[in-house]
């Protein structure tokens, strides 16, 4: 029994080891079949190694909230269809690289309902990358003056969902246009992006600024999204 113990801990199969303990606990290991056994000890490892890719994908994605779509209030008055809350939560946006458009006055839940879209995609498996705006643009600024901004754009590019929180809070500067706009097309088609902001969508362009860029940004963006605008009084005055 222990050289079983310890054979399970040098492979790190720690699910096994964890239902094995189980079995033996209540003396389940002895009535079962080496088959039945074995799938049972199969399945905890699995379910074992998705909590641990889970936890780490979480972790690394630096939600604002930890918010599921299971918290979420499916009410239609705030502008919150349960038929496309269903469509976002199978993930298949993800698959084919579309965009998610949250718009809203302040304190109506964007980045809650985000964060909650994030920690599906977690779950889904997808690596998730949430960032507010104004951190975006600085990480940016900071990686073009190490010298690393190709790597810290391709990381971004390759990222299977990018959460780009309070868009439009302050107009973009000239490089900051084109930051955007190669961040935007570098994953158009490819990956998906989730953009929330305190503006509706007709207003994006004029923080945008530069003609051109806008256009460019904004057909990438607008041309394939799901577009969610949230309604109500501010759900922070309930608190």
């Amino acid at each position: 029994m222990n050289q079983i113990e310890t054979q399970m801990s040098r492979l790190k199969l720690h699910g096994m080891a964890k239902s094995w303990t189980a079995l033996k606990e209540v003396r389940k290991n002895q009535s079962l079949s080496l088959a039945e056994g074995l799938e049972i000890m199969l399945l905890a490892e699995e379910h074992e190694r998705d909590n641990r890719r889970f936890k780490r994908l979480e972790l690394n994605a630096g939600f604002r909230y930890q918010a599921s779509v299971e918290e979420l209030k499916l009410d239609q008055s705030r502008g919150l269809d349960p038929m496309v809350l269903t469509t976002l939560t199978t993930g298949d946006y993800i698959a084919k690289g579309e965009s998610v458009l949250i718009t809203g006055a302040t304190g109506c839940g964007k980045s809650y309902l985000a964060s909650a879209l994030g920690h599906q995609a977690c779950v889904l498996g997808y690596k998730v990358a949430y960032l507010n705006m104004q951190k975006l643009m600085l990480k940016s600024k900071m990686a073009r003056l190490e010298g690393t901004i190709l790597k810290y754009f391709d990381k971004l590019a390759k990222t299977d969902l990018l959460i780009m929180d309070d868009f439009g809070l302050t107009h973009l500067e000239k490089q900051q246009q084109m930051d955007f706009m190669e961040l935007i097309e570098d994953r158009h088609g490819k990956h998906s992006t989730i953009v929330a902001s305190q503006l509706p969508v007709s207003s994006w362009y004029d923080v945008i600024g530069e003609e051109t860029i806008a256009d460019a940004i904004l057909d990438r963006l607008v041309h394939t999204s799901y577009r969610i605008e949230l309604k109500g009084e501010s759900l922070r005055k309930k608190l």
